[in-house]
């Protein structure tokens, strides 16, 4: 480890195997705290190569435990997270919604950490339930075509990491890790990410590893989702090519709305909104945001042909009351430990 820090401060990278070795020592627990925290805070500085991001998310997914299911056209909504903006669960409303028209979903999440309400968080006070083994996430994903995967179930080894993390305080590589390191091997995703400078990079490293079909946006906003507001920056990997575009909500067929009509101060405020756009009585805010982002989701399942299709077929599902009778349906599972 030494010596690769000595590379890394003389200002040179690392290439993907020593990338690989890099994060599979921190895995393993064979960094100290010290080591880790200066690493991080280099890669921080100079900015990440695809390499090493390459080499660093195959260590993460050999070290993670996974589910036992090989299926390319599940979807993931885990976004990188930390964009400060308190709004309700957005990632996790679209989650159910695209579940109840036909869509696996493997999401991906945890815990509140800078946010008013993570996505297990508003899940719990929805009913439906988290703590799962990898075994009942596969059942659930097969039987009801949703699991949520609580992050520190599957990623143990990320605890090594955790003391130089809490140290730093500041948004390290980590965070655009986590989202490309998914327990089900998700090939199909929708990433929110913070800084869309960083959402070629991530495009390029996911092509390395294998993924189908991806949209990475950052709304102008600071949403680390497609926005309401206004535009939100794109960048979209399809069949092996990426390329950038950007959005608004009139693209689409519908109205810019308000950030502050979506912004909660704590989870029981985030599964109302949650409960409201699944049986479409919430504010137009809610309901364009988590449609756009469904839609979206549509589009990367193959469900959709385009965007402006996608937001067609949502609205219709939540007119028709299939989400809400869906979501009736996972509801309060817990104790038969059907559901994930």
């Amino acid at each position: 480890m030494k010596e690769f820090l000595n590379q890394i401060v003389e200002g040179n990278t690392l290439n993907e195997e020593a990338a690989y070795q890099v994060m599979n020592d921190i895995m393993q627990g064979n960094v100290t705290t010290g080591q880790l925290m200066s690493l991080l805070s280099v890669i921080r500085h100079r900015g990440e190569t695809v390499e090493e991001m390459t080499g660093f998310v195959r260590a993460m997914r050999e070290n993670m435990t996974k589910l036992s299911i090989e299926d390319d056209s599940i979807v993931d909504t885990c976004g990188t997270g930390g964009d400060g903006s308190s709004t309700f669960n957005i990632s996790t409303a679209v989650s159910i919604i695209l579940a109840a028209m036909g869509v696996k979903v493997a999401k991906h999440g945890n815990r509140k950490v800078s946010s008013k309400s993570g996505s297990a968080d508003v899940l719990e006070k929805l009913g439906i339930p988290i703590d799962t083994t990898p075994e009942e996430g596969a059942k659930a994903l097969s039987d009801k075509g949703m699991t949520f995967m609580f992050a520190p179930n599957y990623h143990q080894a990320m605890k090594h990491a955790g003391p130089a993390r809490q140290e730093l305080g500041f948004r390290t590589v980590f965070n655009l890790l986590g989202p490309m390191s998914n327990p089900a091997n998700a090939k199909r995703q929708l990433i929110g990410i913070y800084d869309t400078a960083y959402a070629e990079k991530m495009a390029e490293t996911l092509k390395q590893l294998g993924s189908k079909h991806v949209l990475l946006a950052t709304g102008r906003d600071g949403l680390d989702e497609i926005t309401m507001t206004g535009v939100t920056d794109i960048v979209e990997l399809k069949d092996g090519e990426i390329h950038r575009f950007t959005l608004t909500p009139e693209d689409l067929g519908l109205n810019s709305g308000s950030l502050k009509d979506i912004q909660i101060s704590s989870t029981g405020e985030s599964a109302a909104i949650i409960e409201q756009v699944i049986k479409g009585k919430a504010n137009e805010s809610a309901m364009t945001i988590v449609t756009m982002n469904a839609a979206a989701g549509l589009y990367i399942g193959g469900k959709a042909e385009n965007l402006k299709e996608g937001v067609a077929l949502v609205q219709e599902a939540i007119q028709n009351g299939s989400v809400q009778q869906y979501f009736t349906s996972i509801q309060e599972l817990k104790e038969r430990r059907q559901y994930a």
